[in-house]
């Protein structure tokens, strides 16, 4: 199945399961978000990408610019491993990285979570690719994607059983918006998938066809 066919599946059973005034509220405050216009801040098709330099899941430092030095860069940004719809795309991701690979390109997924975290998620999902560490959400931040979690939903979050502290760091509930950025060699952004929508994500296909323009 394709991505977007998993996330339709698993919105069905949220839907089936998850208490109606709950649901409303999520709706309400996603729509809240979009409003903000949040979303036109990111960085867009023919924008030069800033620079990072953030470590691994196995703590060793991952810098953009010696990414980019062996071929166009996949950045694909995610709230963390209690998300569902982040590690749905995180495995199809994964599932498309020989595709990925065979267009000269590198895939690596930045996250919030604290370096034990990420590094959970990674081996939770068989990930064959970087997963880096973006600590207070600085990088995100610097793209213009970040947003704070709503305080009304972290009780919500909490009965679902996801601190998100725990994996972000005491008093950070900071979270990039979903986003997945194709990077050409040259530094400039070749596609741009953001939206407020966090349920919402790029098919990898399509940035495996991006690559084959490059």
């Amino acid at each position: 199945m394709s991505l977007q066919d998993n996330i339709a599946e698993y919105k069905a059973a949220f839907v089936q399961k998850a208490p109606q005034n709950v649901q409303e509220l999520m709706k309400q405050v996603t729509q809240e978000l979009a409003d903000t216009g949040i979303v036109d801040k990111a960085p867009k098709v023919s924008d030069k990408i800033l620079p990072f330099s953030l470590s691994n899941q196995h703590g060793e430092t991952v810098n953009l610019e010696a990414l980019l030095a062996k071929g166009p860069v996949v950045l694909t940004f995610y709230r963390g491993g209690w998300c569902p719809y982040c590690n749905l795309e995180l495995k199809a991701f994964q599932d498309q990285l020989a595709n990925i690979k065979g267009e000269n390109g590198t895939l690596v997924a930045i996250t919030p979570e604290l370096p034990d975290s990420s590094l959970s998620t990674a081996e939770k999902n068989a990930l064959e690719f970087e997963v880096l560490s973006d600590v207070n959400s600085d990088y995100a931040r610097s793209l213009g994607l970040v947003f704070s979690l709503a305080e009304e939903l972290r009780p919500i979050y909490l009965s679902f059983g996801i601190e998100v502290e725990k994996h972000n760091g005491e008093g950070q509930f900071d979270l990039p918006l979903a986003a997945t950025f194709v990077i050409a060699q040259d530094g400039t952004v070749a596609s741009s998938f953001v939206t407020a929508d966090y349920t919402a994500r790029q098919e990898p296909a399509e940035v495996v066809a991006v690559l084959k323009t490059l």
